[in-house]
């Protein structure tokens, strides 16, 4: 199961790597590595879950395992996940976790904001104080500030809404903080399912692997959506263009949006059951 995951990890992270070697970048596969505090050697550890005893046959097994959070038997025949410890060094910071899913889980979706958020980070931006430079707008600067303009901004993501320009953040009808997320989550937000990966990092090594990339495989997705949908043209990368500023593009946004959805909804009982036989409940 090690061997698998890590050639698992392989597939999904060595063109990064060897762009990072060529000092290059990728406007969406590059992303997960660089909006999340997450190295690849971080996400190439395995990890079988809590409450499962694997058992160590060779030294190198017993190297492996001879980390923090995990406990070795005194005959060293088996590894396992130290709770106690994991709990004691991150309990309350599970808890918030665990009660940010948990609510997100529990609340009606709203698939009605179409993605306006990247539109709203390069409003009224000119080219040189734009993020991605090295990909061009799908339209007009003036054109792209009246989508903006245009649609009724409902963001409530607070890390999305952090990134917003000076002028796009009055437009938007909610201000979302950190303080807010617990009350404020909604799980047909693209950002709060991206972030999914985020807490089963964080949450290390209560997620097992398999769930781990499962949530890696839905950020990737969503990141697909986001910037396929956004202001930016990425055609000469081989991607497709979701025009939100019209009737089929916003259909299709929310078709892909709903999918989307119920993964992360999968995805959330799963982190929230793993985070239970570790013995973390919301509060």
């Amino acid at each position: 199961m090690r061997d698998e995951h890590e050639h698992r990890i392989a597939e999904r992270t060595d063109a990064h790597i060897d762009r990072r070697m060529r000092q290059e970048t990728h406007p969406v596969e590059d992303f997960l590595f660089t909006y999340y505090p997450f190295k690849v050697g971080q996400l190439k550890k395995w990890h079988p879950g809590p409450g499962v005893r694997v058992a160590l046959e060779t030294a190198e097994d017993r190297r492996y395992f001879d980390r923090r959070w995990y406990r070795i038997d005194d005959a060293q025949n088996f590894a396992e996940v130290d709770l106690e410890s994991w709990r004691t060094d991150r309990g309350d910071g599970a808890k918030f976790i665990a009660s940010l899913l948990s609510s997100t889980l529990g609340r009606e979706a709203n698939f009605g904001c179409f993605g306006i958020h990247e539109w709203a980070m390069v409003y009224r931006l000119t080219d040189e104080q734009r993020r991605h430079q090295q990909v061009p707008l799908r339209l007009s600067p003036a054109e792209t500030d009246a989508v903006v303009e245009g649609h009724r901004i409902q963001c409530s993501h607070h890390d999305a809404f952090r990134f917003f320009t000076a002028p796009a953040r009055p437009l938007n009808t909610l201000q979302p903080s950190r303080e807010g997320m617990v009350a404020n989550e909604q799980p047909g937000c693209l950002h709060a399912g991206m972030d999914l990966y985020k807490w089963a990092m964080k949450i290390s090594p209560i997620a097992d692997s398999d769930l781990v990339v499962d949530c890696f495989d839905l950020a990737l997705d969503i990141r697909t959506l986001d910037m396929e949908a956004s202001p930016y043209d990425l055609r000469g990368w081989g991607y497709g263009v979701v025009a939100i500023e019209t009737a089929a593009g916003k259909a299709e946004y929310m078709e892909r949006q709903k999918d989307f959805s119920g993964r992360a909804q999968s995805l959330r009982s799963r982190l929230l059951d793993a985070l239970a036989v570790a013995g973390v409940h919301p509060r």
